[in-house]
């Protein structure tokens, strides 16, 4: 009869062992839920910053204009040359109507001109240039382009 109960007492043992492990690994799996969200958290709150950040660039805004650039000149170009020109065109364009310390050309002003190839760019492009307080000028598309 001792080994019945012994038998009976170490099986029980062995139950509540099981179930505190089950608990922490539980407990374990809620701090790492936990942890990402901290994480998550942590990376919206920088987004919120980024876009703050852009706002309070775009307020530094001093002088902003819009402008239909013609691009028909680099259509004289070799084939395998016009897109580069229309480029350098659109640049030279603002560098005279703006006088800018620096140009910067947003991704999307370049992808437009690009978005043909280098042997058809548009024959013009209208563009947003903003000036801030450095003198830097930033092209961006004008709206509804």
């Amino acid at each position: 009869m001792t080994e019945t109960t012994e038998e009976t007492e170490t099986e029980e043992e062995t139950a509540a062992e099981e179930e505190e492990g089950e608990v922490k690994e539980g407990e374990l799996e809620a701090e790492g839920e936990e942890a990402e969200e901290e994480v998550k958290e942590e990376e919206e709150k920088e987004k919120v910053e980024k876009v703050e950040e852009e706002k309070a660039e775009e307020k530094k805004i001093v002088e902003e204009r819009i402008y239909t650039i013609p691009l028909g000149r680099a259509w004289i170009s070799p084939r395998n040359k016009r897109t580069p020109r229309a480029v350098r065109i659109v640049r030279g364009f603002i560098q005279r109507h703006m006088k800018p310390e620096n140009l910067i050309l947003n991704n999307e002003v370049n992808e437009r001109i690009w978005s043909r190839g280098i042997q058809k760019p548009p024959r013009r492009i209208r563009v947003r240039a903003a000036k801030d307080e450095e003198g830097t000028v930033t092209l961006y598309l004008a709206e509804g382009d």
